[in-house]
């Protein structure tokens, strides 16, 4: 992803506390307590711009969303687009580093992990670097609850397939896999903006939901 950088984004950011969350360190083990209700909490890994976990929060009012980005100059555009919706009190933003999940949520906290359109990394020294790499399902695994699965989304195939055996691997069940999701896309199907940016030129869309055991 090349970014361009917002110096006003910082500022813009810590303007809005209610949704991007300033220290969600201090909500670790009480995330209920942020959302006002015991719903499960399912997060985005990378939510970029945020068209995704919009979509879902406001697709799913019965779910609470967090949507995780390291980058303040990509974050702020997903907080520009929360504040344009009416009301959503059901989703947050972190501005924080994904490998550092165990920081912010307890086991329990989180229901399920949604990874779309990743850096692919493509290097193999650059393995580790990968959402599917097996230290990050290793996190995963850490905070999801017993059956807790990860949902992924590429448009690269290399990616899709380390990632199909990065997961069998690691001993979790593929419970969906799909070589072109739009060829059949299902109704309830949130697409981010990359989707809509590699489906327009005709690319196909990987998808896959896996479960640890």
């Amino acid at each position: 992803m090349r970014l361009r950088h917002k110096p006003w984004a910082e500022d813009y950011i810590k303007a809005h506390p209610e949704v991007v969350i300033a220290d969600p360190e201090s909500r670790k083990g009480k995330w209920h307590e942020e959302f006002g209700n015991t719903n499960p909490v399912h997060v985005e890994v990378g939510t970029g711009k945020g068209a995704f976990v919009i979509g879902m929060a406001r697709q799913n009012p019965h779910i609470n969303y967090i949507g995780i980005e390291l980058y303040d100059s990509v974050i702020v555009v997903a907080l520009e687009k929360v504040l344009e919706q009416e009301s959503l009190p059901n989703l947050r933003l972190l501005n924080v580093n994904g490998k550092d999940l165990t920081e912010y949520f307890d086991k329990g906290d989180i229901g399920q992990v949604y990874l779309n359109f990743s850096d692919p990394w493509p290097k193999t020294r650059h393995a580790k670097r990968r959402l599917t790499h097996a230290n990050f399902l290793t996190l995963y695994k850490e905070l999801l609850p017993e059956g807790g699965e990860v949902h992924f989304k590429t448009d690269n195939r290399g990616l899709f397939e380390y990632s199909l055996m990065s997961m069998t691997d690691f001993g979790m069940k593929l419970v969906f896999v799909s070589l072109d999701l739009h060829a059949n896309e299902p109704e309830d199907n949130v697409r981010t903006e990359y989707e809509e940016k590699f489906a327009a030129k005709g690319q196909p869309i990987y998808r896959l939901e896996a479960k640890f055991n």
